[in-house]
Order: structure tokens, then C-alpha cells, then sequence
């Protein structure tokens, strides 16, 4: 892969919380159930980033590096501690769901995207891909999460919100760093201490 050049970044804003792309770019994404993280702490991560963010612009000023660095532990290390835990209903345990998931990811794997690395836990899901051109991020993920949002629901019997609206997206800046979330990603389900979970794979980047 090639090392993402800083000068070709484009900056856009999902929400309230800035998001960094580059054609092509490879991105370590995170999206979770509704309900997988307590709603104190959501709010509680939700205003941190507010405030990140609030004052960048009302110093009308892009993030500076050490703010990036803090958005991104914000998830690191507090939002994926809580979603290991096992919150709310998990109901990605269901092999059906996770069946239904793995599909959708793999419908257009090298026509819209490339896949290298992916896992379905109980709560949430890791993905890491490289758009095609001409594809962009958000319009992948949307995709992805209204199908299986609606086929999770009929296989389960339900209706209601089945995704968190936002999720968490990462620029990956180079082939070292590339190979050090696939191995985040692989180990999550040990580390999060699931036995023969079958949802997680490594392709060939």
C-alpha cells in the first residue's frame, strides 16, 4: 500500500466528529449495536469529542495532531474496552445474524472494496478495507449497515434501531500500521476471551 500524503487528505464531518479520507485509502473501521454502550457513557464520550472539536473551530483551525491522537484513544482505549465487555443484548452472537453479516461484507469485496481483515463480535464489528475508486467510505458503510440492519431484525423478530448511528473510522498511514490493526482485529476475539469464534477473518493484503 501506499503511505497516505497529508497535502492529498480531504477533511469531511460525519455529525459532529471529523473524519479524514484519501483516494486510495485504507481504513480500520468500527461500527456497533444501539445499545452496546451504557448511555452515561456514550454521552460522557460524545461531549469529550464535542469539546475536541468545538474548540479547533472556534479557533477556526483544523485538529492538530495531539487532538487526533486523543479522538482516536477515545475509542482505543475506552469505547473498545466497554463493547469487549459484552454490553447489551450481543445480538451478533446469533449465528444467523453473524452469517447474514459476513455475507453482506463479502458481497462486493473487489467490486466496491478490498477486503483485508475482518470480525463480527458480539456487540460490534471491525472491518479493514480499501475502497475502489470512485467509492467512497460513508456510502460503504451505509450500505452495509442498512441490509444487515434490516435482515438482522426480520431473522430476529424485532423492529427498532439495530446499528449506533456513528461509528468510528481510521486512516490507515502506512503498510506497518496496516499490519498491526489486522493483528488487532484477528486477536480481538481472544483477547475479549470468546472460545471457537468462528466470525473473524485475515485475507492477503
Amino acid at each position: 500500500m501506499s503511505h497516505a500524503d497529508p497535502q492529498q487528505l480531504g477533511i469531511r464531518t460525519r455529525k459532529r466528529l471529523p473524519h479524514w479520507e484519501i483516494e486510495p485509502g485504507v481504513y480500520f473501521v468500527t461500527f456497533r449495536l444501539h445499545d452496546s454502550l451504557p448511555r452515561e457513557v456514550a454521552r460522557a464520550i460524545e461531549a469529550e469529542r464535542e469539546n475536541i472539536v468545538a474548540t479547533a473551530k472556534q479557533m477556526k483551525r483544523e485538529l492538530a495532531a495531539h487532538e487526533r491522537r486523543r479522538l482516536t484513544k477515545l475509542f482505543s482505549e475506552r469505547i473498545e474496552r466497554y463493547l469487549n465487555a459484552g454490553l447489551g443484548a450481543c445480538h451478533l452472537k446469533d449465528p444467523r445474524v453473524a452469517n447474514s453479516i459476513c455475507t453482506a461484507l463479502r458481497h462486493f469485496d473487489g467490486q466496491r472494496y478490498e477486503l483485508f481483515a475482518w470480525c463480527i463480535m458480539p456487540n460490534h464489528v471491525h472491518v479493514v478495507f480499501q475502497p475502489q475508486p470512485g467509492r467512497d467510505l460513508a456510502g460503504i458503510l451505509h450500505a452495509w449497515k442498512s441490509f444487515t440492519a434490516k435482515e438482522a431484525n426480520r431473522l430476529l423478530g424485532r423492529v427498532g434501531t439495530f446499528w449506533q448511528r456513528e461509528y468510528y473510522d481510521h486512516l490507515i498511514r502506512d503498510e506497518r500500521e496496516l499490519w498491526r490493526v489486522i493483528e488487532y482485529v484477528r486477536d480481538n476475539p481472544v483477547k475479549a476471551g470468546l472460545k471457537d469464534w468462528h466470525w473473524v477473518e485475515v485475507c492477503s493484503p
